[in-house]
């Protein structure tokens, strides 16, 4: 049986837009979801930083994790706040990820009897530097506050479930020549021209596409800057590619690290470097947890999540993680960013009918 939200989430989606919360300036939001989570009865309310931790403590046999990041992309001009027509919210972060945050401050202030407890985790900085993210902050200094069997995230899936997530990484790769006069080439080596071997490897690739669990993953190998040259009269010495690598979640770091340099190794010689710029491990699709199974069991559709998100950090500690929320993950971070009330709507309902089945 199909049951209607407690409230409006298509409005609440709108006010919580209307609350400006760019990256590192999240407090105003932050304080107004800490206030409104304080108000609830059932809940322990943790504040650290700017991150809001509000968590049941039922004794039930089970503790799921819900949890969205409050931080928003710089607005387009006009976009700052939030316009509702009809069905429609228009405004920055509506689609990624304050939809997603409305449907969960709505299940913490209406289901006060679950059949699992629920930690509810409001974290800042998740759309910049992963060092500075707020839900890497928790773990660090209250994971304590982070401990369940499984997590969902509210990233934007348009609804679907979308199970783990794939690694991520960058490489500098450095291709050594040797100086000449450019009116005598034959006496050097030219360093750049080395570059289009090496780029045409990479273009020539074909990214493996493993399916895990049911989720057909598609890596990626795409070359994102090049650099190189010395003066428009000499041969170059040096020149460097970077290269961007989605891996999927059934390779290491170092795994995937040996998989590029197997791709580009007919090019490399002797003082030639490939560096590792960073690298975060994927996450595994963790299907076979109840929790997460729960989801499909009940008909949401599921695929495998492409990029990178924070369901990593949870199963890096052992936690089963995955992502569903009701934005449009193409819209987000775009002009004209938007989310309907279906797709709304439809998460609360999946995700309210699992956490009362629990």
């Amino acid at each position: 049986m199909s049951v209607s939200p407690p409230v409006d989430l298509l409005a609440l989606t709108g006010e919580i837009v209307d609350i400006p919360s760019v990256s590192r300036d999240e407090a105003a939001l932050v304080d107004w979801l800490e206030q409104r989570l304080r108000a609830v009865s059932w809940l322990e309310v943790t504040r650290v930083g700017d991150n809001v931790v509000a968590r049941t403590t039922f004794g039930r046999a089970q503790r799921l994790v819900l949890a969205g990041h409050t931080d928003t992309v710089p607005p387009h001009p006009g976009e700052e706040r939030a316009t509702v027509v009809g069905d429609r919210c228009l405004g920055v972060g509506s689609a990624d990820m304050k939809s997603g945050l409305a449907v969960m401050l709505a299940l913490a202030e209406h289901r006060a009897d679950p059949g699992v407890d629920l930690t509810y985790v409001f974290y800042a900085r998740e759309e910049i530097a992963a060092v500075e993210s707020g839900l890497g902050e928790l773990f660090d200094v209250r994971p304590d506050l982070l401990t369940g069997d499984a997590a969902l995230l509210g990233e934007p899936t348009d609804g679907w479930v979308e199970a783990g997530c794939q690694g991520s990484m960058r490489l500098a790769v450095r291709l050594r020549g040797e100086r000449a006069h450019t009116a005598r080439p034959w006496m050097g080596r030219n360093a750049v021209h080395r570059l289009g071997a090496l780029l045409a490897l990479v273009e020539a690739h074909e990214p493996r596409r493993p399916v895990i669990d049911g989720c057909e993953y598609r890596e990626a190998l795409q070359a994102v800057f090049v650099e190189g040259g010395v003066a428009a009269n000499v041969v170059p010495d040096h020149a460097s590619v970077t290269l961007n690598h989605r891996f999927a979640p059934d390779r290491t770091p170092d795994q995937a690290r040996q998989a590029v340099v197997d791709v580009i190794a007919p090019v490399l010689d002797d003082g030639d470097e490939v560096e590792v710029l960073d690298a975060a491990a994927g996450a595994p699709p963790g299907l076979d947890h109840p929790l997460l199974r729960g989801l499909l069991d009940a008909g949401v559709p599921v695929r495998a999540k492409l990029g990178w998100t924070d369901v990593a950090r949870f199963a890096a500690h052992g936690i089963p993680a995955a992502n569903i929320g009701p934005g449009d993950p193409e819209l987000a971070h775009t002009s004209g960013e938007v989310v309907g009330r279906a797709p709304i709507d439809a998460v609360w309902r999946a995700l309210d009918a699992l956490i009362g089945r629990a």
